[in-house]
């Protein structure tokens, strides 16, 4: 794949502070898509797993039977998923923007342009009670094959916006270090917003503050979702790569040369299958981890009535996974 010219910005990570996993990840059993990629999962209010495919395709499955639906083709690249309360599904679509699919599988756009400048890279999504919709674009100058362009570059292009019924978008914060899961607290006041590249999560009040909900995470936090069990569970793509930690401060020239040498000698993310949860003041409450193959590169988490699934941008399949002690 051809290197583009990255424009790094220097920025200091906090010292890694990685306590460990609270317990092993296990996976019960693999429930193919009929595809590749699902990248956001997230159960509706049936207990049906809803996720998009690489393909276009947005499809249900149940769970226990494996059976599958497709509910719509977007047309583009789903990434992630809201179910709303009529059975239909909001998409972020990285192609497109930002889409509702209907119940019969009619699929709208809603937004495909900030500004006067086209939606890129539209990464998750959620909506309130009142029909205020909440999504994040993770950045304007990657796609998401050379998403790492961003990683490298740290250059905090990512977004998190915000639709009104009436259809007017407003940016709520900008210049996040590749803006990525979304989920809105229970109590319906404020967004958590993952941080990827920051290896953080950043709580957006709705009254207009900003604090940070959990900090220096040992790995990149990517989708997020509120599990039935009032834990905020976190898709945990990778470990933080000690050589990109100590690149980061450093002149941006150093930078552009590592990305530019061949694949198979630049930093990468090691196999892992990582999901975590939290509470909601922030404290990790669980830290699942398996290296030993059988899953990986884990981009969703997501919990309802003890059905714990993960999903995940390289593999065909969704983990039903063993729910922590």
């Amino acid at each position: 794949m051809a290197r583009r010219w990255i424009r790094p910005r220097r920025w200091s990570p906090p010292a890694l502070d990685d306590r460990g996993a609270t317990g092993p990840l296990r996976v019960r059993r693999l429930l193919p898509t009929g595809g590749h990629g699902p990248e956001d999962v997230v159960v509706d209010s049936d207990g049906q797993v809803i996720t998009g495919l690489a393909d276009g395709r947005i499809v249900r499955i149940d769970p226990r039977s494996g059976d599958r639906t497709v509910l719509a083709h977007t047309g583009g690249r789903p990434l992630g998923l809201h179910p709303r309360a009529d059975g239909g599904v909001l998409v972020c679509d990285h192609d497109r923007g930002l889409l509702a699919v209907t119940p019969d599988g009619t699929v709208e756009v809603l937004v495909d342009t900030v500004g006067g400048e086209p939606l890129t890279f539209a990464s998750n999504v959620v909506e309130g009670s009142g029909g205020t919709i909440w999504f994040t674009s993770s950045t304007t100058r990657w796609s998401l094959d050379d998403h790492l362009g961003d990683v490298f570059e740290h250059s905090g292009t990512g977004r998190l916006l915000r639709r009104d019924p009436d259809g007017a978008v407003t940016v709520l914060l900008d210049g996040l270090k590749f803006a990525n899961g979304l989920a809105l607290t229970a109590d319906g006041t404020a967004l958590l917003v993952a941080e990827t590249a920051g290896y953080r999560i950043r709580r957006y009040g709705l009254d207009g503050t900003d604090t940070v909900f959990a900090d220096n995470l040992p790995g990149f936090p990517d989708n997020l979702l509120l599990g039935g069990d009032g834990l905020l569970w976190a898709g945990i793509a990778a470990p933080r790569d000690p050589l990109l930690d100590r690149l980061l401060p450093l002149p941006g020239l150093l930078r552009l040369l590592v990305w530019n040498l061949p694949e198979a000698v630049r930093p990468k993310a090691t196999p892992i299958a990582w999901v975590m949860a939290f509470d909601t003041d922030g404290r990790i409450v669980h830290d699942l981890r398996s290296g030993d193959g059988g899953y990986g590169f884990v981009t969703s988490a997501a919990e309802r009535d003890g059905l714990l699934v993960a999903g995940s941008l390289t593999r065909p399949e969704i983990a039903v996974l063993e729910p922590p002690g």
